[in-house]
This record gives structure tokens, C-alpha cells and sequence, in this order.
């Protein structure tokens, strides 16, 4: 997975949903709310062990803006405020594969803790 480049990547008009085309020819759709709350960043990963936060109400998130980070990743930023998440081209890849079993692991944190993914 070393060799995972993108050769597109394209936000959808409404900026809800980011597609990854690879070299290879691998194509994924990633909704902007998955991106928000699985975001590799500190403030929503913590920076350790059992520090990851629960982060609700993203439902209606949209990407605002997309900074390349040198040659390996993105830096999204989206439309809440939260921009500090680097995804790395491996990552975005692996939320293409593993992004449904990630989600909805995340919509079973939020029920366990009273959450919701709709706005207050």
C-alpha cells in the first residue's frame, strides 16, 4: 500500500461527499461526516491511549476546504471549524475499505453514551 497515490480527488457540489480516485484504479466515496468524525487528529483521536473522543452532531458537516500536505496526504477543513486533521493517502484508502465497520462503530459509541448524530 506504499504505492497508493491519488490521481483525483473531487468534493461533490454540496460538499458532503469527497471521491478518491487512485492510481490503480480504486475509486472511494467518502461522506464528509465519516471524514469529520473519524478525523486522525489529536483533538478527535487524543494523544493517547483511551483519549479518543466521541464526536456527535455532524450529521449535516460539508467540507469547506482541502490543503495538500506535502506529497503524502490532505488536510480537510470543514464547514464546523475543526481543520486540523493531515489525511494521509493511506488513510483516506483504508476509510474506503474498512469506512463502514468504522462508522458504525462510531454510531454505536454515540448510542452508548446518549449521543446523537443530528445537531442540537
Amino acid at each position: 500500500m506504499s504505492d497508493t497515490w491519488p490521481s483525483e480527488l473531487k468534493v461533490s457540489k454540496d460538499r458532503r461527499i469527497l471521491t478518491v480516485s487512485f492510481s490503480d484504479g480504486v475509486v472511494v466515496t467518502l461522506p464528509a461526516e465519516m471524514l469529520r468524525v473519524l478525523s486522525p487528529s489529536a483533538e478527535v483521536q487524543g494523544h493517547g491511549p483511551g483519549q479518543k473522543v466521541t464526536v456527535p452532531g455532524k450529521r449535516n458537516v460539508a467540507i469547506k476546504a482541502m490543503t495538500p500536505t506535502g506529497n503524502y496526504a490532505v488536510r480537510i477543513g470543514f464547514d464546523d471549524g475543526h481543520d486540523t486533521g493531515i489525511f494521509t493517502w493511506i488513510y483516506l484508502r483504508e476509510l474506503g475499505e474498512t469506512g463502514a465497520a468504522k462508522f458504525a462503530e462510531y454510531e454505536g459509541e454515540l448510542a452508548a453514551k446518549g449521543l446523537s448524530r443530528d445537531p442540537r
